[in-house]
């Protein structure tokens, strides 16, 4: 069966030096340090696997100073490597003065899906006006955004968990911001914990908005989401991994121990994906 991955990060050291002192702290939260490697150690994970991923570009260099994991830099990986990198989702930090133009710029030269927005580590709400010219450009583009919805590790048992809010990646947010802008298709991150019925009300409410499931080991899915993914939510669950986060291993084999039918695991899996993003 075909494995769409929609949220993987290059796991390079491009990749960890954008997260700034969020590496560290998250690395004592989990009691394990980030470790780079190398762009083959990380495609050759992807092709063990038999995931074909999209790869996702990181900018949060206005709140931290730390070097962005450009648009530039995983649109070349997916160059380099196009048989496992099938597409990139760019980032763009929306406190930037230029933040417009590179939006347009990489998805004009660049050619990116569309745009991650990572709202906790980040430090804002999607539905901030402030924000809004840059989403009216990407509709205008006519590309999605993904955006992440609960809470994170990152910053995660730091004192005041390093000035982030968890509250602005709640799925009301999302809900506004697809209320708002209506051609746009937003597909929400993560499980949303903690809350989980509210992204599950807003994915049923909107038709813009999916789902991705990415950075929760699935066996800790609450079971009333278990059976909506192959119930009424059939239709707007995709599979994404937030890689390096979680082995592969241990996510597919969780995901097998909830007995679903292949028909269900082929929509989670690919078929959702290509029909909403065009895979």
């Amino acid at each position: 069966m075909r494995r769409i991955d929609l949220h993987a990060y290059p796991g390079t050291q491009e990749w960890i030096d954008s997260q700034g002192p969020f590496a560290e702290a998250l690395g004592k939260y989990w009691g394990r340090e980030w470790t780079a490697e190398s762009e083959e150690q990380v495609v050759g994970k992807f092709t063990e696997a038999g995931v074909e991923v999209v790869l996702v570009a990181f900018d949060i260099e206005t709140i931290m100073q730390a070097p962005p994991c450009t648009n530039d830099y995983v649109t070349a990986l997916r160059a380099k490597y196009p048989d496992r990198i099938i597409h990139a989702w760019g980032a763009v930090d929306p406190f930037k003065p230029d933040a417009i133009a590179e939006a347009k710029r990489a998805v004009v030269d660049l050619g990116v899906l569309g745009f991650h927005f990572h709202p906790i580590m980040g430090r804002y709400r999607v539905d901030d006006r402030r924000l809004y010219p840059l989403f009216e450009t990407i509709a205008e583009l006519g590309v999605p955004v993904m955006v992440d919805v609960g809470t994170t590790g990152m910053g995660a048992g730091m004192p005041g968990g390093m000035g982030s809010l968890i509250e602005h990646a709640h799925p009301l947010a999302v809900d506004r911001l697809a209320a708002d802008f209506p051609s746009m298709t937003i597909i929400a991150s993560h499980p949303g914990w903690p809350w989980v019925d509210e992204m599950t009300a807003v994915a049923l409410h909107k038709g813009n908005v999916f789902w991705e499931l990415s950075g929760w080991a699935p066996k800790y899915f609450p079971e009333q989401l278990k059976k909506d993914i192959r119930s009424r939510l059939r239709s707007k669950i995709m599979f994404g991994s937030d890689h390096p986060s979680l082995p592969y291993e241990r996510i597919f084999r969780e995901w097998d121990e909830f007995g679903y039918a292949d028909e269900v695991l082929a929509d989670v899996f690919h078929r959702n994906a290509e029909r909403v993003l065009g895979l």
